[in-house]
C-alpha cells in the first residue's frame, strides 16, 4: 500500500514540508538567542558614585558591581570585623570600615570593605593601624554591591559578631551617624591597607535573556513538522481501511453468489 509511486510521492512531499517547517523553527530558535535582551556585566570603567547611586535607596540592578571613584574620610573607631568571608576559596577575615562622603552641601555615610586577613589577629592588628592613620580625605575606587541581610550572631558572648555584611547592622555600631544620611549598599576597596589582602570582587557574569515570543513560534513550526509526517501516514491508513472493507464486501458478495440460499420444498 505505502509502496504505490502516488503515496511514495505523497511521502516526498510531506518530508519536504516537515523539513521546511524545521528550518523555520530552527531559523527561530537562533532569533531567540539574537533578539534576546543581552544583561551585560557592568562597565570596568570606574564612575563617579554620584553618578551611580544615592544614599537611603537601593542600589539599581544595573549598578550592582560597577567599579565607582569616590573621596571619603574614614572614622578611626568604627572599623568592624566580618568572620567566614571566603577569598580565593580560603575562609578568613574582612575589615570594614565607616567613610564620611560630601555630596550635596550633606555628609553621607558609606561602608567599605578595605581587605581580607587569614586570621583575627592579623585583621585586629590592621584595624589599629588603620585607627592610627589621620583623618584625611582619601580618593578610594572600588566595586559597590547591595546590602547583605544581617544575620542574629551565633555567638553569644560577642553580640557584635558578624558573618555579613548588613548596613543596618552596622549603623548601630558607628559614631555620629545619627541623622545622617546611609548609602543602602557597600563597596568593596580595590587594592587593600598595608597587612591585608584584596578582596576577591569580580564583575558579574553577562547573561542572555531569550525571546520566549520566537521560542513559542519555533515549536509552533516543529510541531507543524510533525503533523506534516503523521497527516501522510494517517491519509495512507484511511485509503488502505477502506481498501479493506471494499475488499471485504466483495468477497462476502461473491460467496454469496456461489452458494445461494436453497429454496424450502413442497
Amino acid at each position: 500500500m505505502m509502496l504505490r509511486p502516488r503515496w511514495i510521492g505523497a511521502l516526498i512531499f510531506a518530508l519536504l514540508l516537515a523539513a521546511g517547517f524545521a528550518w523555520l523553527g530552527q531559523w527561530q530558535l537562533e532569533r531567540a538567542v539574537e533578539s534576546g535582551k543581552a544583561v551585560e556585566a557592568p562597565s570596568e570603567t570606574v564612575l563617579p558614585l554620584a553618578d551611580v547611586a544615592g544614599p537611603s535607596s537601593p542600589l539599581r540592578d544595573v549598578a550592582v558591581g560597577q567599579l565607582v571613584e569616590f573621596t571619603g574620610t574614614f572614622v578611626p573607631g568604627d572599623y568592624q570585623l566580618l568572620h567566614g568571608r571566603l577569598n580565593f576559596g580560603k575562609s578568613g577575615w574582612w575589615v570594614v570600615g565607616h567613610a564620611n562622603l560630601e555630596r550635596d552641601g550633606r555628609t553621607v555615610a558609606l561602608a567599605v570593605a578595605r581587605g581580607w586577613a587569614p586570621d583575627k589577629a592579623t585583621a585586629e592588628a590592621a584595624v589599629a593601624r588603620l585607627a592610627e592613620e589621620p583623618q584625611t580625605p582619601q580618593r578610594l575606587v572600588g566595586r559597590i554591591l547591595p546590602d547583605e541581610q544581617p544575620e542574629v550572631p551565633q555567638d553569644k558572648k560577642d553580640p557584635t559578631a558578624m558573618r555579613t555584611l548588613g548596613v543596618g547592622a552596622l549603623v548601630n555600631l558607628w559614631t555620629g551617624v545619627d541623622g545622617m544620611d546611609v548609602y543602602a549598599a557597600y563597596v568593596v576597596e580595590r587594592g587593600a591597607p598595608d597587612g591585608l589582602v584584596q578582596i576577591d570582587s569580580p564583575p558579574p557574569i553577562a547573561q542572555t535573556e531569550l525571546n520566549w515570543l520566537n521560542i513559542f513560534y519555533a515549536a509552533e513550526w516543529i510541531i507543524f513538522a510533525g503533523f506534516a509526517v503523521f497527516l501522510w501516514y494517517r491519509l495512507v491508513k484511511d485509503a488502505k481501511e477502506r481498501e479493506d472493507e471494499l475488499r471485504e464486501s466483495e468477497e462476502l458478495q461473491a460467496a454469496a453468489g456461489k452458494n445461494p440460499q436453497a429454496e424450502p420444498l413442497e
